[in-house]
């Protein structure tokens, strides 16, 4: 079964934005090697808004050769051909998505990108598998936090760690059920 990896840039001070959704504050560091990291997934998951700063950042051909999944309710499958769309949040719906069948060509896990709500929400549901926070060295002061309130607990181990000389610290948490 496919994990779920919650894998998101974060201030010091907890943030995942800006208040106005800005990102950037976000180091860009050499040393992060993008192409290893994306090869670990084959399956992109996010909320609306991040998929629509993704686009706006990158295009969708950034995302070529993954399946890109949104929540959202508001988005139309006319308009948006390459995305699976997802209108209400379920869990089934979610954990079908973790599942390798025989046509699959790859068993990677799924990325969950940015968007604290749906963090949030699949961390409460008992989705997440992962929680990978690269901090960056800024103090935002406000914006949109890495997990709004009201949150459930939940023990984590470090399962992976690393500091770059941007001063970027990676960290890796295994969630504890």
């Amino acid at each position: 079964m496919k994990k779920i990896r919650y894998g998101v840039a974060m201030s010091l001070d907890g943030f995942i934005a800006g208040p106005n959704g800005e990102a950037d504050w976000i180091v860009a560091d050499p040393e992060v090697d993008f192409a290893e990291i994306w090869s670990r997934f084959d399956t992109l998951l996010m909320g609306r808004r991040t998929y629509e700063a993704a686009v706006a950042r990158l295009g969708e051909k950034s995302m070529d050769g993954m399946k890109v999944v949104v929540v959202s309710r508001t988005l139309k499958a006319a308009d948006h051909p390459n995305v699976t769309l997802i209108h209400e949040l379920d869990r089934e719906q979610i954990q079908a998505l973790r599942v390798v069948t025989g046509k699959e060509k790859s068993g990677k896990d799924i990325w969950l990108m940015g968007g604290g709500a749906l963090f949030r929400s699949l961390f409460d549901m008992g989705l997440v598998d992962m929680v990978e926070v690269s901090i960056m060295p800024v103090v935002l002061g406000k914006g949109i936090p890495m997990l709004p309130p009201p949150a459930q607990q939940a023990g984590l181990k470090l399962v992976s760690h690393k500091i770059y000389r941007s001063g970027i610290v990676s960290l890796g948490y295994e969630v504890q059920r």
